[in-house]
């Protein structure tokens, strides 16, 4: 099939990579040159194990192209909106400018009929917004469907969830937007995965959905490390006990800093907003306290810096271990290691940071932050230590190693990733996150 993806950020480029490397001709369209210019080179201006492959293999083979151009998509049979639905500064609603000008941009060109795909997370009653806006703007003539099929990518593994997903969910309101979908995605269909075909409004909550609800179980847990460290309980054993329960599973039930990046932190507050305008605002409220729940991490985990620090955080030496939101991504969007990387700073500590892959990221948008270019030179005379990101290669430092080369051997795990024992025997003052000292 013809298709084209209005917008190559993180869903956009992952989506027409895939759909190209399942056979289709797709163009991913932009408004940026830049980025499209460096896709058609096969290079992703983002970190996502095994996409620059995909796109390589795409362009070269002819199956992918990417165009500044709108009129790129002309004649295309099926097309994903894939922009960004980023949240607004004033309300905490979502931003849709930038998808309503895609729609812009994109009905003048529609040709005969075609179909109108959103994977952006909107609020709940945009897609049917978004077909009136489409409707009135395309050709006369044009028969132009509009369905709603939501993204569940995790960041890391983005390539396997496009190309093998846990389910496929079709908002649509005529047989032959499901008829058109089906063929776009005949090989995961083929393959097994489960399709869920609903109405427009249901498919536009799924994901919103899904976030609020992972959003609502990583606070309760950090809740529950917040009374374990108030009461000498051991929230390892606790979540141990906990997801041994099968109605409450062991996934995502791991305390720490909290949650951030570009989707469970707008998408949650989203939410909320949606569901006031809609007038049940106090039924959501318990998001509210999940936000609250979430953003309070950061600043126990400043605050618990500062008692480590006698009370002292200016003029000392503060090494952080983490800047990207989680381990295997490069996204720097609402960390929460940066955001107490910042706190510290504003108190007056001198901050080195180190992160596999979120260095140019620090540099972008906190220039002020020392990176540097391995743990070791990060920790070198620190008067502590915080691991902020969940790294497998933290877990590795060896503890004697690195007691050798910092001032005091202070150390905060926020990510419960460090052996306690191995790292206590070797000298270590270590608060975790749930545990406190032991």
């Amino acid at each position: 099939m013809r298709i084209s993806v209005f917008g190559t950020g993180y869903l956009g480029a992952t989506h027409a990579a895939c759909l190209a490397a399942t056979g289709h001709s797709v163009v991913g369209v932009d408004v940026d040159p830049v980025r499209t210019a460096d896709l058609a080179l096969g290079r992703a201006p983002f970190h996502e194990p095994g996409l620059d492959r995909l796109l390589h293999e795409g362009v070269s083979s002819g199956q992918l192209s990417f165009d500044s151009r709108p009129e790129a998509a002309v004649g295309g049979d099926v097309h994903f909106l894939c922009v960004g639905t980023p949240e607004s500064s004033a309300s905490g609603a979502a931003d849709l400018s930038a998808l309503e000008a895609a729609v812009d941009s994109l009905a003048p060109l529609l040709e005969g009929p075609c179909l109108v795909v959103g994977k952006s997370t909107v609020p709940v009653g945009t897609a049917r917004a978004l077909a009136a806006r489409l409707r009135a703007t395309a050709p006369a003539g044009n028969d132009v469907a509009v369905a709603w099929n939501p993204e569940f990518l995790r960041e890391g593994q983005a390539v396997v969830d496009s190309l093998r997903p846990d389910r496929l969910v079709f908002g649509v309101d005529c047989e032959d937007a499901d008829r058109l979908l089906r063929r776009v995605y005949a090989e995961p269909i083929s393959a097994g995965v489960p399709v869920v075909r609903t109405d427009l409004e249901t498919a536009e909550l799924a994901k919103v959905s899904a976030n609020a609800m992972l959003a609502a179980r990583i606070s309760m847990v950090n809740m529950l490390a917040e009374v374990c460290e108030a009461s000498g309980a051991d929230v390892g054993d606790l979540t141990e006990i906990l997801g041994l329960d099968d109605r409450i599973g062991a996934r995502f039930l791991t305390p720490g800093l909290g949650y951030g990046g570009g989707c469970l932190p707008k998408d949650t507050r989203a939410f909320v907003a949606r569901a006031e305008e809609l007038g049940v605002g106090p039924s959501a409220a318990l998001l509210r306290e999940v936000d609250a729940v979430n953003l309070r991490q950061r600043a126990r985990t400043v605050d618990l810096a500062t008692a480590m620090l006698g009370g002292q955080v200016a003029g000392s030496r503060i090494a952080i271990l983490g800047a990207a939101f989680k381990a295997g991504s490069d996204d720097v969007r609402d960390s929460p290691a940066l955001a107490v990387a910042t706190s510290v700073q504003h108190l007056g500590a001198s901050v080195r940071i180190y992160d596999p892959m979120a260095g140019a990221g620090i540099v972008r948008h906190f220039p002020r932050l020392r990176r540097q270019a391995s743990s070791h030179e990060a920790c070198t005379d620190a008067d502590l230590v915080m691991v902020l990101t969940d790294w497998p290669e933290f877990r590795s430092i060896d503890p004697v190693a690195l007691a050798a080369v910092v001032t005091h051997p202070r150390m905060i795990d926020a990510r419960l990733l460090l052996d306690a024992e191995k790292w206590q025997a070797a000298g270590w003052e270590l608060f975790t996150l749930g545990r406190g000292n032991r």
